[in-house]
């Protein structure tokens, strides 16, 4: 894989580089050399000053939305902490700039995607700091997996081990294995079937210190991953094993990149080990993270997408989603086999655990959560930041609006309509300190009943098919067939016809003035007698 070369011209000195700390600095210093560097932003002035001292002229800022005011800044470097990463991307695309963000991308799978999303629709370049695939020793390493140098890969390992840089924020899976989970993709080529990861928490309550991940490739190619910062001392380590030949790369050694020609042999029906002697593949001396500035700018340039854009960024997040899911469930091992295109759509933003099932044709929207065994209709859809709890059933063409959950036991037939805000409870006497989960009451609502906005249905009550809850009632008993109730505590004050429309008061039989439909009304029941009559 050939180095990546400077653009041909002078690049623009219009970049800005956020966060001035260790490694901020190096930026700070590779983007200044190449002559790119407008400015430094930190919110701490004495990593700012020091930054700006080793890069005359350049401008200094004390918070990114000073920086992006700037009309001359139209790239912006976040090395910031990487739990600032999502904001701050965020707030920088929509701004219409170009980004180049340290790993990893986000926190979450869906902050990630959302951001991939921003940069794809307003045309922005946006990489990830993967600096690994900058590196000259997994440059060559690649051309040899690909030329097949090492024969068919079997297994790999890869340690990240260091004393110190805790984190708070993030534990030490999201903080070391991005790099490595990264390489593993690049050089086996293929997304992992199966995750599972292990670790423990020693220095803060539920923060892993230390984890190690083992990955399964549909080819049969097994890796796993030991990372920590609770080591002795300093190892960055990748071994490869094919059947001709083994790799080493390490990071920490003098010949960085060594292969070693060992075979195995089966001797009376016994596998031998045959040496081979170490041999040191040459590679070039560049600096990794020179490469790699220099692809950002050459990629903005050029208007094409970075080796290391988005895209790949939330590739390492659904891996590393996916062993985060396995570390909180002590190891249980996770699936990411390739599913069949969806015929649903789901945001970005949105979050579907498996194994759910969510119908055709149906749109899950910002922010939503679906929780595991839910079930979910066709052409239902959810609005924004709605909650559909687990063992949650909605039929079909269900519409719930914005900021509405869905609680254990509530159960909402076909062409059910949530206003927004509404609100269902699932046990009558809450205390924060009292689990009563053994005391949710079911809250059955019947076929194309309406639930109008910022209503609340207390549980156990049942709403009968094409009901209508006024907006902000409270209802407390259960409400029969196409009444309309209103109030609070809520109480009957009419009949609604199956199409939404009041019908008129009175007695006996009565008919919609809008659709036709004809209705018996006797001893407090209102029953459909004829069907709508087409409008000519």
């Amino acid at each position: 894989m050939a180095a990546p070369e400077p653009v041909a011209t002078r690049p623009p000195r219009d970049v800005c580089v956020v966060g001035a700390g260790q490694w901020g600095r190096n930026l700070v210093r590779n983007f200044h050399a190449l002559g790119a560097l407008r400015m430094v932003c930190d919110a701490n002035e004495e990593p700012l000053a020091a930054a700006l001292a080793g890069a005359p002229g350049v401008l200094g800022a004390t918070s990114i939305t000073t920086a992006l005011a700037d009309a001359e800044v139209r790239a912006v470097v976040v090395a910031s902490p990487a739990e600032m990463h999502y904001a701050m991307v965020r707030e920088a695309l929509a701004a219409d700039r170009d980004v180049f963000v340290e790993k990893p991308l986000a926190l979450t799978l869906a902050q990630g995607q959302e951001l991939v999303e921003i940069a794809e629709r307003r045309g922005r370049t946006l990489m990830v700091g993967h600096l690994l695939e900058y590196h000259p020793a997994v440059e060559r390493l690649k051309q040899m997996v690909d030329a097949g140098e090492l024969g068919k890969l079997q297994y790999a390992y890869s340690n990240r081990l260091n004393l110190g840089r805790f984190r708070r924020e993030e534990n030490i899976l999201w903080s070391f294995a991005p790099h490595d989970i990264d390489v593993l993709l690049l050089l086996i080529g293929e997304r992992p079937s199966r995750v599972s990861a292990h670790g423990g928490c020693y220095l803060h309550q539920g923060i892993a210190d230390v984890t190690v991940s083992n990955l399964e490739f549909p080819s049969g190619v097994r890796a796993h991953l030991f990372v920590s910062w609770l080591h002795p001392m300093k190892e960055q380590k990748l071994v490869l094993v094919g059947e001709r030949q083994m790799a080493v790369f390490d990071d920490q050694a003098a010949h960085k990149l060594v292969v070693y020609p060992h075979t195995i042999e089966w001797r009376g029906r016994q596998p031998q080990p045959i040496p081979g002697p170490a041999t040191p593949v040459e590679i070039s001396a560049d600096e990794p993270l020179r490469r790699e500035c220099i692809e950002f700018l050459a990629a903005r340039a050029e208007r094409r997408r970075p080796r290391t854009d988005g895209a790949n960024g939330v590739r390492v997040l659904e891996i590393l989603a996916a062993c985060q899911r396995s570390l909180e469930s002590d190891g249980t091992p996770v699936s990411l086999t390739p599913v069949a295109e969806p015929d649903h759509f789901v945001h970005p933003t949105a979050v579907v655990d498996l194994p759910s099932r969510i119908g055709r044709g149906s749109k899950v929207w910002h922010f939503s959560h679906v929780m595991r065994d839910a079930t979910v209709g066709e052409r239902c859809i959810l609005g924004q930041n709605v909650l559909i709890y687990s063992g949650v059933t909605l039929g079909n063409n269900v519409k719930i609006q914005n900021n509405v959950s869905v609680y254990q036991g509530v159960t909402l037939a076909d062409d059910v309509f949530c206003g927004p805000s509404m609100v269902f409870t699932n046990v009558l006497n809450p205390r924060s300190e009292v689990s009563r989960r053994d005391e949710f009451a079911a809250t059955p609502v019947g076929r194309g009943a309406t639930l109008g906005a910022n209503c609340t249905i207390v549980c156990g009550n049942s709403i009968g098919e094409y009901a209508f809850v006024g907006a902000g009632a409270v209802v407390t008993r259960s409400v029969p067939p196409y009444a309309l109730v209103v109030g609070n505590p809520a109480r009957q004050i009419g009949w609604m016809c199956r199409c939404g429309v009041r019908l008129p008061d009175r007695a006996g039989e009565t008919s919609c003035a809008a659709c036709g439909r004809a209705y018996r009304n006797s001893d407090g029941h209102l029953q459909a007698i004829a069907p709508a009559v087409p409008r000519r």
